[in-house]
Protein backbone atom coordinates (compact mmCIF):
# COMPACT_ATOMS: atom_id res chain seq x y z
CA UNK A 1 0.00 0.00 0.00
CA UNK A 2 1.48 3.56 -0.97
CA UNK A 3 2.13 5.92 1.56
CA UNK A 4 1.83 9.95 1.90
CA UNK A 5 4.89 10.61 0.42
CA UNK A 6 4.14 8.65 -3.12
CA UNK A 7 1.10 10.60 -3.51
CA UNK A 8 2.90 13.46 -3.24
CA UNK A 9 5.80 12.54 -5.57
CA UNK A 10 3.50 11.61 -8.16
CA UNK A 11 0.93 14.16 -8.35
CA UNK A 12 3.84 17.06 -8.17
CA UNK A 13 5.26 15.48 -11.32
CA UNK A 14 2.13 14.74 -13.29
CA UNK A 15 -0.03 17.78 -11.74
CA UNK A 16 3.49 20.58 -11.50
CA UNK A 17 5.72 19.46 -14.01
CA UNK A 18 4.21 18.01 -16.60
CA UNK A 19 5.59 14.12 -16.46
CA UNK A 20 4.00 11.61 -18.29
CA UNK A 21 2.50 8.50 -17.16
CA UNK A 22 4.58 5.98 -18.70
CA UNK A 23 7.70 8.00 -17.47
CA UNK A 24 6.35 8.27 -14.03
CA UNK A 25 5.79 4.70 -14.03
CA UNK A 26 9.42 4.25 -15.27
CA UNK A 27 10.90 6.41 -12.89
CA UNK A 28 9.14 4.91 -10.00
CA UNK A 29 8.75 1.50 -11.00
CA UNK A 30 4.51 1.88 -10.30
CA UNK A 31 1.93 0.03 -12.05
CA UNK A 32 0.19 2.88 -14.30
CA UNK A 33 -3.38 1.15 -13.05
CA UNK A 34 -1.58 2.29 -9.64
CA UNK A 35 -0.51 5.59 -11.03
CA UNK A 36 -4.28 6.24 -11.86
CA UNK A 37 -5.29 5.80 -8.72
CA UNK A 38 -2.93 7.93 -7.24
CA UNK A 39 -4.08 10.41 -9.56
CA UNK A 40 -7.42 10.40 -8.63
CA UNK A 41 -7.14 10.78 -4.44
CA UNK A 42 -5.27 13.19 -2.97
CA UNK A 43 -4.39 11.05 -0.14
CA UNK A 44 -4.99 7.23 0.13
CA UNK A 45 -8.67 6.17 0.53
CA UNK A 46 -7.74 3.50 2.56
CA UNK A 47 -9.49 -0.18 1.62
CA UNK A 48 -12.04 -0.27 -0.18
CA UNK A 49 -13.61 -3.33 -1.03
CA UNK A 50 -14.02 -4.05 -5.16
CA UNK A 51 -16.83 -6.88 -4.27
CA UNK A 52 -19.63 -7.36 -1.88
CA UNK A 53 -18.17 -9.07 1.30
CA UNK A 54 -19.00 -12.58 1.54
CA UNK A 55 -21.43 -14.11 3.82
CA UNK A 56 -19.80 -15.48 6.69
CA UNK A 57 -21.27 -18.62 8.67
CA UNK A 58 -22.17 -15.95 12.10
CA UNK A 59 -24.63 -14.28 9.39
CA UNK A 60 -28.08 -16.44 9.83
CA UNK A 61 -27.09 -16.32 13.77
CA UNK A 62 -26.79 -12.73 13.75
CA UNK A 63 -30.65 -12.00 14.53
CA UNK A 64 -30.42 -14.23 17.64
CA UNK A 65 -27.29 -12.58 18.64
CA UNK A 66 -28.94 -9.43 18.17
CA UNK A 67 -31.91 -10.64 20.62
CA UNK A 68 -30.07 -11.90 23.05
CA UNK A 69 -28.04 -9.13 23.46
CA UNK A 70 -31.26 -6.56 23.89
CA UNK A 71 -32.80 -8.77 26.35
CA UNK A 72 -30.08 -8.46 28.18
CA UNK A 73 -30.70 -5.02 28.97
CA UNK A 74 -33.35 -5.70 31.22
CA UNK A 75 -31.17 -8.48 33.37
CA UNK A 76 -28.91 -7.43 35.82
CA UNK A 77 -25.78 -6.43 35.39
CA UNK A 78 -23.90 -9.08 36.89
CA UNK A 79 -26.38 -11.87 35.27
CA UNK A 80 -25.74 -10.72 31.41
CA UNK A 81 -23.93 -12.91 28.73
CA UNK A 82 -20.47 -13.22 27.55
CA UNK A 83 -19.17 -13.84 23.99
CA UNK A 84 -18.28 -17.43 25.32
CA UNK A 85 -21.82 -17.93 26.82
CA UNK A 86 -23.27 -16.74 23.17
CA UNK A 87 -20.76 -19.19 21.61
CA UNK A 88 -22.48 -22.03 24.07
CA UNK A 89 -26.21 -21.25 23.27
CA UNK A 90 -25.46 -20.67 19.87
CA UNK A 91 -23.65 -24.25 19.62
CA UNK A 92 -26.04 -25.89 21.98
CA UNK A 93 -29.62 -24.75 20.55
CA UNK A 94 -28.81 -23.88 16.86
CA UNK A 95 -26.33 -26.04 15.90
CA UNK A 96 -23.51 -22.91 15.30
CA UNK A 97 -20.52 -24.65 14.25
CA UNK A 98 -18.27 -21.52 13.91
CA UNK A 99 -15.67 -20.44 16.12
CA UNK A 100 -14.87 -18.14 19.08
CA UNK A 101 -13.49 -15.31 17.42
CA UNK A 102 -16.01 -14.60 15.13
CA UNK A 103 -19.02 -14.45 17.53
CA UNK A 104 -16.31 -12.36 20.33
CA UNK A 105 -16.11 -9.82 16.92
CA UNK A 106 -19.05 -9.13 16.37
CA UNK A 107 -20.27 -9.08 19.63
CA UNK A 108 -17.90 -6.48 21.50
CA UNK A 109 -18.93 -4.18 18.16
CA UNK A 110 -22.53 -4.57 18.56
CA UNK A 111 -21.90 -3.47 22.49
CA UNK A 112 -20.45 -0.40 21.23
CA UNK A 113 -23.06 0.88 19.24
CA UNK A 114 -25.71 -0.18 21.69
CA UNK A 115 -23.51 1.69 24.30
CA UNK A 116 -25.60 5.08 24.95
CA UNK A 117 -24.34 8.90 24.64
CA UNK A 118 -25.83 11.39 26.81
CA UNK A 119 -25.75 15.04 26.48
CA UNK A 120 -23.46 17.68 28.27
CA UNK A 121 -25.24 19.39 30.51
CA UNK A 122 -25.39 22.93 32.05
CA UNK A 123 -24.54 23.28 35.42
CA UNK A 124 -26.62 25.97 36.58
CA UNK A 125 -26.25 27.77 40.25
CA UNK A 126 -28.79 27.29 42.68
CA UNK A 127 -28.95 23.43 41.93
CA UNK A 128 -27.91 20.94 44.35
CA UNK A 129 -27.76 17.02 43.81
CA UNK A 130 -28.15 14.47 47.16
CA UNK A 131 -27.02 11.08 47.63
CA UNK A 132 -26.04 8.20 49.98
CA UNK A 133 -23.07 6.48 49.87
CA UNK A 134 -21.05 3.69 52.34
CA UNK A 135 -17.66 3.30 53.95
CA UNK A 136 -16.39 1.42 56.58
CA UNK A 137 -15.66 3.72 60.11
CA UNK A 138 -13.85 2.71 63.38
CA UNK A 139 -15.55 3.99 66.18
CA UNK A 140 -14.86 3.64 69.77
CA UNK A 141 -13.25 0.90 68.99
CA UNK A 142 -16.02 -0.67 66.95
CA UNK A 143 -16.19 -1.44 63.10
CA UNK A 144 -19.37 0.30 62.04
CA UNK A 145 -20.90 0.67 58.82
CA UNK A 146 -21.46 4.64 57.82
CA UNK A 147 -23.96 6.01 55.48
CA UNK A 148 -22.20 8.55 54.21
CA UNK A 149 -24.87 12.08 53.00
CA UNK A 150 -23.45 13.73 50.18
CA UNK A 151 -25.00 17.04 48.78
CA UNK A 152 -23.24 18.47 45.83
CA UNK A 153 -23.21 22.02 43.84
CA UNK A 154 -22.88 21.65 40.43
CA UNK A 155 -22.26 25.58 39.38
CA UNK A 156 -19.88 26.06 42.25
CA UNK A 157 -18.65 22.56 42.77
CA UNK A 158 -19.08 22.84 46.68
CA UNK A 159 -19.49 19.76 48.85
CA UNK A 160 -20.59 18.71 52.17
CA UNK A 161 -20.45 15.30 53.62
CA UNK A 162 -21.68 14.09 57.37
CA UNK A 163 -21.35 10.37 58.24
CA UNK A 164 -24.90 8.95 59.93
CA UNK A 165 -25.58 5.15 61.44
CA UNK A 166 -28.44 4.77 58.93
CA UNK A 167 -30.07 6.10 56.01
CA UNK A 168 -33.73 6.96 57.74
CA UNK A 169 -35.64 9.87 57.06
CA UNK A 170 -34.00 11.68 60.62
CA UNK A 171 -30.21 11.05 58.57
CA UNK A 172 -31.78 12.82 55.86
CA UNK A 173 -33.37 15.76 57.71
CA UNK A 174 -30.25 16.68 59.74
CA UNK A 175 -28.24 16.31 56.64
CA UNK A 176 -30.07 18.78 55.06
CA UNK A 177 -30.25 20.47 58.02
CA UNK A 178 -25.95 20.89 58.87
CA UNK A 179 -25.58 20.82 54.48
CA UNK A 180 -27.55 24.56 54.46
CA UNK A 181 -25.60 25.82 57.78
CA UNK A 182 -22.38 25.16 55.78
CA UNK A 183 -23.82 26.93 52.84
CA UNK A 184 -25.33 29.47 54.34
CA UNK A 185 -28.37 29.07 52.81
CA UNK A 186 -30.48 26.91 50.73
CA UNK A 187 -30.23 26.08 47.10
CA UNK A 188 -33.96 26.76 45.62
CA UNK A 189 -33.85 22.96 43.44
CA UNK A 190 -32.90 19.52 44.80
CA UNK A 191 -32.19 16.46 42.82
CA UNK A 192 -32.35 13.08 44.62
CA UNK A 193 -32.80 9.13 43.01
CA UNK A 194 -36.01 7.53 44.04
CA UNK A 195 -35.23 7.42 47.75
CA UNK A 196 -37.70 5.38 50.01
CA UNK A 197 -37.65 8.06 52.81
CA UNK A 198 -38.87 10.22 50.21
CA UNK A 199 -40.90 8.36 47.96
CA UNK A 200 -43.83 6.06 48.91
CA UNK A 201 -44.34 5.35 45.30
CA UNK A 202 -42.64 5.65 41.96
CA UNK A 203 -44.48 6.87 39.48
CA UNK A 204 -43.60 6.44 35.58
CA UNK A 205 -41.35 10.27 34.82
CA UNK A 206 -40.01 12.65 37.72
CA UNK A 207 -43.03 12.36 39.88
CA UNK A 208 -43.63 9.89 43.04
CA UNK A 209 -45.67 9.76 46.02
CA UNK A 210 -43.66 11.94 48.70
CA UNK A 211 -43.65 10.64 52.55
CA UNK A 212 -45.03 13.40 54.69
CA UNK A 213 -42.00 13.14 56.19
CA UNK A 214 -39.87 14.52 53.14
CA UNK A 215 -42.98 16.84 52.53
CA UNK A 216 -42.40 18.42 56.17
CA UNK A 217 -38.73 19.27 55.29
CA UNK A 218 -39.42 20.40 52.06
CA UNK A 219 -42.49 22.75 53.68
CA UNK A 220 -39.74 23.97 56.36
CA UNK A 221 -37.17 25.25 53.39
CA UNK A 222 -39.00 25.81 50.47
CA UNK A 223 -37.63 24.29 48.00
CA UNK A 224 -38.36 22.07 45.26
CA UNK A 225 -37.26 18.81 44.69
CA UNK A 226 -36.91 17.20 41.69
CA UNK A 227 -35.95 13.08 41.66
CA UNK A 228 -33.79 10.88 38.85
CA UNK A 229 -35.94 8.44 36.35
CA UNK A 230 -35.80 4.82 37.22
CA UNK A 231 -32.44 3.51 36.94
CA UNK A 232 -30.94 6.74 35.94
CA UNK A 233 -28.29 7.31 38.03
CA UNK A 234 -26.44 9.67 35.59
CA UNK A 235 -29.05 12.25 35.81
CA UNK A 236 -27.32 13.18 39.47
CA UNK A 237 -23.79 12.38 38.16
CA UNK A 238 -22.00 14.81 39.99
CA UNK A 239 -22.85 13.75 42.97
CA UNK A 240 -22.32 9.88 42.14
CA UNK A 241 -18.97 10.88 41.63
CA UNK A 242 -18.68 13.07 44.79
CA UNK A 243 -19.62 9.97 46.67
CA UNK A 244 -16.65 8.08 45.60
CA UNK A 245 -14.36 11.13 45.85
CA UNK A 246 -15.26 11.39 49.29
CA UNK A 247 -14.54 8.36 50.29
CA UNK A 248 -11.14 7.74 48.51
CA UNK A 249 -9.66 11.48 50.10
CA UNK A 250 -11.63 11.94 53.58
CA UNK A 251 -11.58 8.29 54.62
CA UNK A 252 -8.79 6.56 53.21
CA UNK A 253 -7.16 4.33 55.26
CA UNK A 254 -10.41 3.56 57.23
CA UNK A 255 -11.05 6.26 60.01
CA UNK A 256 -11.03 5.96 64.12
CA UNK A 257 -12.91 8.15 66.34
CA UNK A 258 -14.31 8.35 69.63
CA UNK A 259 -17.49 9.47 68.44
CA UNK A 260 -19.62 9.93 65.35
CA UNK A 261 -19.81 13.76 66.61
CA UNK A 262 -15.90 13.77 66.13
CA UNK A 263 -16.03 12.20 62.23
CA UNK A 264 -18.70 14.79 61.70
CA UNK A 265 -15.95 17.48 62.63
CA UNK A 266 -13.31 16.12 61.05
CA UNK A 267 -15.28 15.59 57.95
CA UNK A 268 -16.63 19.20 57.65
CA UNK A 269 -12.80 20.22 58.00
CA UNK A 270 -12.18 18.43 55.02
CA UNK A 271 -15.16 20.16 52.94
CA UNK A 272 -14.29 23.61 54.63
CA UNK A 273 -10.70 22.88 53.34
CA UNK A 274 -11.43 21.93 50.28
CA UNK A 275 -13.30 25.07 49.59
CA UNK A 276 -9.88 26.99 48.87
CA UNK A 277 -9.11 24.75 46.00
CA UNK A 278 -9.07 25.78 42.33
CA UNK A 279 -12.62 24.58 40.48
CA UNK A 280 -11.65 22.37 37.92
CA UNK A 281 -11.95 23.96 34.42
CA UNK A 282 -12.20 27.64 36.41
CA UNK A 283 -9.94 30.14 37.16
CA UNK A 284 -11.83 31.19 40.24
CA UNK A 285 -11.74 28.50 44.01
CA UNK A 286 -14.60 26.54 44.89
CA UNK A 287 -14.95 28.96 48.05
CA UNK A 288 -15.46 32.04 45.74
CA UNK A 289 -18.18 29.94 43.20
CA UNK A 290 -19.77 29.63 46.24
CA UNK A 291 -19.75 32.99 47.06
CA UNK A 292 -20.86 34.07 43.81
CA UNK A 293 -23.70 31.63 43.87
CA UNK A 294 -25.12 32.16 46.69
CA UNK A 295 -27.51 34.99 45.77
CA UNK A 296 -29.32 32.74 44.18
CA UNK A 297 -29.95 30.78 47.79
CA UNK A 298 -33.31 30.99 49.53
CA UNK A 299 -32.63 32.32 53.01
CA UNK A 300 -32.20 29.91 55.98
CA UNK A 301 -35.68 30.05 58.53
CA UNK A 302 -34.95 31.12 61.65
CA UNK A 303 -34.88 27.76 63.42
CA UNK A 304 -33.32 24.06 61.50
CA UNK A 305 -35.95 21.90 60.83
CA UNK A 306 -36.41 19.30 63.89
CA UNK A 307 -35.26 16.13 62.06
CA UNK A 308 -36.76 13.66 63.82
CA UNK A 309 -39.00 10.35 63.29
CA UNK A 310 -42.08 10.73 65.14
CA UNK A 311 -43.94 7.81 66.04
CA UNK A 312 -47.06 7.00 68.55
CA UNK A 313 -46.65 4.36 71.15
CA UNK A 314 -48.02 3.22 74.41
CA UNK A 315 -45.68 2.59 77.70
CA UNK A 316 -46.19 -0.86 79.25
CA UNK A 317 -47.01 -2.36 82.42
CA UNK A 318 -42.97 -2.74 82.50
CA UNK A 319 -42.97 1.09 82.11
CA UNK A 320 -41.09 0.67 78.60
CA UNK A 321 -41.66 2.18 74.97
CA UNK A 322 -40.52 -0.41 72.14
CA UNK A 323 -39.09 1.37 68.95
CA UNK A 324 -37.13 -0.74 66.27
CA UNK A 325 -36.68 -3.84 68.65
CA UNK A 326 -35.17 -1.48 71.56
CA UNK A 327 -37.34 -1.03 74.24
CA UNK A 328 -36.62 2.56 76.37
CA UNK A 329 -37.78 3.18 80.10
CA UNK A 330 -40.17 6.27 81.04
CA UNK A 331 -41.39 6.94 84.41
CA UNK A 332 -43.20 4.18 86.13
CA UNK A 333 -46.37 6.73 86.70
CA UNK A 334 -46.56 7.05 82.61
CA UNK A 335 -47.02 2.91 82.38
CA UNK A 336 -50.03 2.09 80.54
CA UNK A 337 -50.33 5.70 78.84
CA UNK A 338 -50.26 6.76 74.90
CA UNK A 339 -46.99 8.90 74.57
CA UNK A 340 -45.09 10.68 71.10
CA UNK A 341 -41.85 9.15 70.52
CA UNK A 342 -39.25 11.35 68.74
CA UNK A 343 -36.33 9.61 67.05
CA UNK A 344 -33.37 11.99 66.29
CA UNK A 345 -30.43 10.11 64.88
CA UNK A 346 -28.53 9.90 68.12
CA UNK A 347 -31.03 10.44 70.32
CA UNK A 348 -34.67 9.39 71.58
CA UNK A 349 -37.02 11.63 73.06
CA UNK A 350 -40.29 10.61 75.06
CA UNK A 351 -43.11 12.90 75.32
CA UNK A 352 -46.38 12.55 77.09
CA UNK A 353 -48.79 15.48 75.75
CA UNK A 354 -46.36 18.98 75.84
CA UNK A 355 -44.27 17.22 78.42
CA UNK A 356 -40.81 15.42 77.78
CA UNK A 357 -40.56 12.79 80.05
CA UNK A 358 -37.10 10.49 78.91
CA UNK A 359 -34.22 11.28 76.81
CA UNK A 360 -32.08 8.45 75.62
CA UNK A 361 -28.88 7.49 74.07
CA UNK A 362 -29.84 5.75 70.89
CA UNK A 363 -29.20 2.38 70.35
CA UNK A 364 -29.17 0.82 66.58
CA UNK A 365 -28.11 -2.51 68.04
CA UNK A 366 -31.03 -4.92 68.23
CA UNK A 367 -33.41 -6.32 71.26
CA UNK A 368 -31.11 -4.06 73.60
CA UNK A 369 -33.44 -2.47 76.87
CA UNK A 370 -31.94 0.67 77.94
CA UNK A 371 -33.03 1.86 81.45
CA UNK A 372 -32.81 5.36 83.12
CA UNK A 373 -32.39 3.73 86.73
CA UNK A 374 -34.49 7.21 88.05
CA UNK A 375 -37.45 6.18 86.54
CA UNK A 376 -38.15 3.11 88.58
CA UNK A 377 -37.17 4.81 91.97
CA UNK A 378 -41.04 5.52 92.92
CA UNK A 379 -41.87 2.11 92.42
CA UNK A 380 -38.85 0.67 94.39
CA UNK A 381 -40.04 2.27 97.35
CA UNK A 382 -43.21 0.41 97.00
CA UNK A 383 -41.25 -2.91 96.49
CA UNK A 384 -37.52 -2.75 98.27
CA UNK A 385 -37.09 -6.39 97.56
CA UNK A 386 -36.43 -5.18 93.86
CA UNK A 387 -33.22 -3.63 94.46
CA UNK A 388 -31.12 -6.75 94.17
CA UNK A 389 -33.21 -8.22 91.27
CA UNK A 390 -35.15 -5.37 88.98
CA UNK A 391 -32.83 -5.20 85.55
CA UNK A 392 -32.90 -1.16 85.75
CA UNK A 393 -30.56 -1.37 88.77
CA UNK A 394 -28.16 -4.48 88.02
CA UNK A 395 -26.05 -2.35 85.88
CA UNK A 396 -26.50 1.36 87.43
CA UNK A 397 -22.94 2.74 88.33
CA UNK A 398 -22.87 4.43 91.65
CA UNK A 399 -19.99 6.10 93.80
CA UNK A 400 -18.42 3.63 95.69
CA UNK A 401 -19.51 5.58 99.12
CA UNK A 402 -23.31 3.95 97.70
CA UNK A 403 -21.94 1.25 98.41
CA UNK A 404 -20.40 1.72 102.15
CA UNK A 405 -23.88 3.69 102.49
CA UNK A 406 -25.99 0.82 102.11
CA UNK A 407 -23.79 -1.48 104.09
CA UNK A 408 -23.69 0.37 107.06
CA UNK A 409 -27.11 1.24 107.22
CA UNK A 410 -28.77 -2.74 106.81
CA UNK A 411 -25.74 -3.69 109.57
CA UNK A 412 -27.27 -1.04 111.72
CA UNK A 413 -30.78 -1.65 111.66
CA UNK A 414 -31.80 -4.28 108.69
CA UNK A 415 -34.57 -4.28 106.66
CA UNK A 416 -35.44 -0.75 108.03
CA UNK A 417 -31.67 0.16 106.93
CA UNK A 418 -32.62 -1.41 103.50
CA UNK A 419 -35.82 0.96 103.42
CA UNK A 420 -33.63 4.15 104.12
CA UNK A 421 -31.40 3.47 101.80
CA UNK A 422 -33.67 3.59 99.77
CA UNK A 423 -34.95 6.78 100.97
CA UNK A 424 -31.45 8.46 100.23
CA UNK A 425 -31.81 7.13 96.50
CA UNK A 426 -34.99 8.77 96.07
CA UNK A 427 -33.20 12.21 96.84
CA UNK A 428 -31.34 11.23 93.21
CA UNK A 429 -34.21 12.32 91.56
CA UNK A 430 -34.34 16.10 92.56
CA UNK A 431 -30.40 16.53 93.14
CA UNK A 432 -27.68 15.86 91.02
CA UNK A 433 -25.41 13.13 91.79
CA UNK A 434 -22.53 14.78 92.57
CA UNK A 435 -24.33 16.72 95.21
CA UNK A 436 -25.54 13.82 96.97
CA UNK A 437 -22.13 12.15 96.64
CA UNK A 438 -20.78 14.95 98.44
CA UNK A 439 -23.52 15.17 101.27
CA UNK A 440 -23.01 11.08 102.09
CA UNK A 441 -19.47 11.50 102.01
CA UNK A 442 -19.91 14.21 104.83
CA UNK A 443 -22.42 12.36 106.79
CA UNK A 444 -19.59 9.35 107.25
CA UNK A 445 -17.34 12.18 108.38
CA UNK A 446 -19.83 14.04 110.88
CA UNK A 447 -21.48 10.44 112.02
CA UNK A 448 -24.28 11.70 111.49
CA UNK A 449 -25.58 8.47 108.23
CA UNK A 450 -29.29 9.04 108.22
CA UNK A 451 -31.86 9.76 105.61
CA UNK A 452 -32.27 13.87 107.24
CA UNK A 453 -28.69 14.66 107.65
CA UNK A 454 -27.32 14.04 104.40
CA UNK A 455 -30.68 15.88 102.97
CA UNK A 456 -30.23 19.13 105.18
CA UNK A 457 -26.10 18.36 103.81
CA UNK A 458 -27.26 18.53 101.02
CA UNK A 459 -29.63 21.64 101.32
CA UNK A 460 -26.74 23.69 103.19
CA UNK A 461 -23.90 22.76 99.98
CA UNK A 462 -26.56 24.69 97.86
CA UNK A 463 -27.17 27.62 100.65
CA UNK A 464 -23.64 28.87 101.65
CA UNK A 465 -25.26 30.75 104.46
CA UNK A 466 -25.83 27.47 106.71
CA UNK A 467 -22.42 25.68 107.87
CA UNK A 468 -22.81 21.69 109.10
CA UNK A 469 -20.32 21.47 111.15
CA UNK A 470 -20.11 18.55 114.04
CA UNK A 471 -21.41 18.91 117.51
CA UNK A 472 -18.97 18.09 119.74
CA UNK A 473 -19.28 17.57 123.50
CA UNK A 474 -17.15 20.86 123.90
CA UNK A 475 -19.32 22.37 121.10
CA UNK A 476 -22.61 20.99 123.26
CA UNK A 477 -21.29 22.68 126.61
CA UNK A 478 -20.84 25.99 124.88
CA UNK A 479 -24.21 26.16 123.79
CA UNK A 480 -26.13 28.24 125.89
CA UNK A 481 -28.82 26.72 128.72
CA UNK A 482 -32.35 27.41 128.47
CA UNK A 483 -34.56 26.63 131.11
CA UNK A 484 -38.50 25.72 129.57
CA UNK A 485 -41.08 25.38 132.56
CA UNK A 486 -43.49 22.96 132.71
CA UNK A 487 -47.00 24.07 130.82
CA UNK A 488 -50.09 23.80 133.09
CA UNK A 489 -52.81 22.77 131.47
CA UNK A 490 -55.27 23.37 134.26
CA UNK A 491 -56.48 26.88 133.12
CA UNK A 492 -57.02 25.62 129.61
CA UNK A 493 -58.99 22.94 131.49
CA UNK A 494 -61.37 25.66 132.92
CA UNK A 495 -61.52 27.58 130.06
CA UNK A 496 -63.33 24.78 128.40
CA UNK A 497 -65.20 23.96 131.68
CA UNK A 498 -66.62 27.50 131.63
CA UNK A 499 -67.92 27.77 127.75
CA UNK A 500 -69.94 24.49 128.45
CA UNK A 501 -71.69 25.72 131.60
Amino acid sequence: MKGMSDYDLVRRLFYRQGVAKREISRRTGMHRGTIEKILNYASPPGYRFSKPRLKTKLDPYIHIIDRILKDDRKAPKKQRHTAKRILDRLKQEHGFTGGYTIVKDYVREKKRRLREVFFPLEQRSGTSQIDFGQAKVIIGGVECKAHIFCMALPFSDALFVRAYPGEAIEAVQDGHNSAYAFFKGVPPTALYDNMSTAVKIICKGKTGDLTDDFKALRSHYLFESFFCNVGRPNEKGLVEGVVGYSRRNFLVPVPRFADWDELNCYLQACCTKRLSMKAAGKDKTIGELLEQERPVFLPLPDKPYDACRREHRRASSLSLVRFQSNSYSVPVEYAYQDMTLKAYVHQVRICHKDEVIAVHRRCYRKDEFIFEPLHYLPLLERKPGALDGAMPFTDWELPKCFETLRRYLEARSGNPGKREYILILQLLRDFGISEVRRAVEMAFEYNAVNFESIKMLIMSGRDRSFEAVRLSEARLQSLPRVNIDEVDTSCYQALIAGERS
